[in-house]
């Protein structure tokens, strides 16, 4: 099976089977994982003089990542692992921890 049929096949199964709410969470995971690979090449471009900048944004990117894919996990129809959440409820929990974060984030910024 070469790369290009396996390549097409996800993507059909993917457009087929997966929900839009998770179509929506994988296009926020792909923007968050960019935001990331931006600062890290703009990192060796340029430096890291203030690295606490450098430091917070990029350890934002991570905790968004790590929070948005748990928000996935939650929501996803297939996972029966976390209980009785309703994705409301998960949204919900989303949130509160990403101010949470964001807020250590912009105390550490200083």
């Amino acid at each position: 099976m070469s790369f290009a049929k396996t390549v097409s096949t996800f993507t059909a199964e993917y457009k087929r089977n997966t929900p839009k709410k998770l179509k929506i969470i994988d296009v926020y995971l792909t923007y968050v994982v960019l935001t990331g690979v931006i600062q890290f090449l703009y990192c060796l471009l340029v430096g890291t003089f203030p690295f606490n900048s450098f430091l917070s944004g990029f350890i934002s990117t991570i905790g968004s990542f790590v929070l948005g894919v748990a928000l996935r996990m939650q929501v996803n129809p297939s996972n029966s692992g976390w209980g009785n959440i309703s994705p409301e409820r998960a949204f919900a929990d989303f949130l509160f921890a990403n101010v949470l974060f964001h807020l250590v984030i912009v105390a550490f910024v200083g």
